[in-house]
């Protein structure tokens, strides 16, 4: 009973295998289930839209060609208030002394020839000692030349004693003369000085109207000729320099426009133009490009860093309006028309954006002949998402 049981086991056993093995045999493709390829699903294009009549007159669709324009861009550059040459003065004494008084701070407005300091020193009353010598011995020389000029006419003196006296006479004129600019040079009138005026203090007048940009001295101290007391600006002729790379500088040209402003203030534009190039260039490959302010603003202060926008024109370049250019994944994207109410979204390179319209940067022919929405992309763009979405 148990031997026939083990072999009736070993007899189905064989007939499963075999039944196996015929499946998996070339001999049963035939009764293999087919899938058919209508079964698979069709590949959609995620970047293409259709839209309905209705739609499209909702989503306010239009639709053009790109433009050629001629394309500006900006060229951002710094720079700092400063002042010309003439516009800023630094006041010496030209034979030192002592200061005596000045009531000068940074920041003071003063006025051309006003006595901005006082100095004191021997000297001073030494050159007005001497001056005076010198004029009355002028005077006696005078007299005496003409008196020996006559004798020498009526033959009553040699030629040698009249040419000494003339020479002694001419002499004495350069000595007052020299005395008298000395004077001059100190703030003195040599026209009204006199044995009862010498003083022993000359006063330091402004050259110039403007405000004390440094003071550097303080009462009692000695100055030198050669040191500085202090240092004045007129601001009404303020400029605005610019540190421009050698590569930019062929794009500038002298009266062209430049919008500037600071940091503390970048709302606030100062429109400018240039009125000077420089012609060299420093160690960091820059030159200096000096632009005056069409109006003055008295709160620029010489030193103060500024921004600039100089606008350079660049050749003619294709260009769409910005309201087709949209942005999606961190791309920039348009939408060409495909057919009747159809769309699809192709990536552009954005260049120069100006006056409402964006350079397609290096953009080829082929998208001269492409006709694109211009007016209604940002519709397009959610309803092509939504339907991703849907599906």
């Amino acid at each position: 009973m148990k031997s026939i049981t083990i072999k009736t086991y070993l007899q189905m056993s064989a007939i499963t295998l075999a039944t196996l093995s015929l499946f998996s045999c070339g001999g049963g493709k035939a009764n293999k289930p087919e899938i058919k390829t209508a079964d698979k699903p069709a590949a959609v294009n995620s970047m293409a839209v259709t839209l309905t009549d209705a739609q499209v007159k909702t989503a306010g669709i239009d639709t053009g060609h790109a433009v050629t324009r001629a394309v500006a861009t900006t060229l951002k550059v710094t720079g700092a208030i400063d002042v010309p040459p003439q516009n800023m003065v630094s006041i010496s004494f030209p034979m030192g002394g002592y200061l005596k008084s000045s009531q000068l701070l940074p920041g003071m407005h003063v006025s051309r020839g006003e006595t901005i300091a006082l100095m004191e020193d021997q000297q001073f009353i030494q050159l007005q000692q001497d001056y005076l010598t010198a004029k009355a011995k002028l005077n006696y020389a005078q007299k005496d030349f003409e008196r020996q000029r006559d004798l020498n006419q009526s033959k009553a003196n040699s030629d040698k004693v009249y040419q000494q006296a003339q020479a002694d006479y001419e002499s004495q004129k350069i000595l007052v003369s020299s005395l008298a600019e000395k004077l001059r040079l100190i703030g003195m009138n040599p026209a009204k000085m006199t044995d009862g005026n010498i003083t022993r203090s000359a006063a330091v007048r402004s050259p110039i109207d403007g405000y004390v940009s440094k003071v550097n001295v303080n009462i009692g101290k000695y100055v030198n000729p050669s040191d500085v007391l202090f240092e004045i600006v007129d601001p009404r002729d303020i400029h605005l320099a610019l540190d421009v790379f050698e590569k930019d500088v062929t794009l500038l040209h002298q009266g062209q426009k430049v919008i500037a402003y600071t940091n503390s203030n970048p709302d606030k534009k100062y429109i400018c133009k240039i009125v000077l190039i420089g012609k060299d260039l420093t160690d960091q490959r820059k030159t200096e490009v000096h632009c005056h302010f069409e109006q003055y603003d008295k709160t620029l202060l010489p030193g103060t860093f500024m921004n600039a926008e100089i606008e350079v024109t660049a050749n003619n370049a294709l260009t769409l309006p910005e309201d087709a250019i949209v942005n999606y994944e961190n791309k920039s994207y348009a939408f060409k028309v495909t057919g009747k109410n159809a769309y699809e979204m192709i990536m552009v390179k954005p260049g120069v954006t100006k006056d409402g319209y964006m350079e397609l940067a290096a953009s080829g022919t082929e998208l001269r002949n492409i006709t694109f929405v211009t007016k209604g992309a940002y519709s397009l763009l959610m309803k092509m998402k939504n339907t991703g979405e849907d599906e």
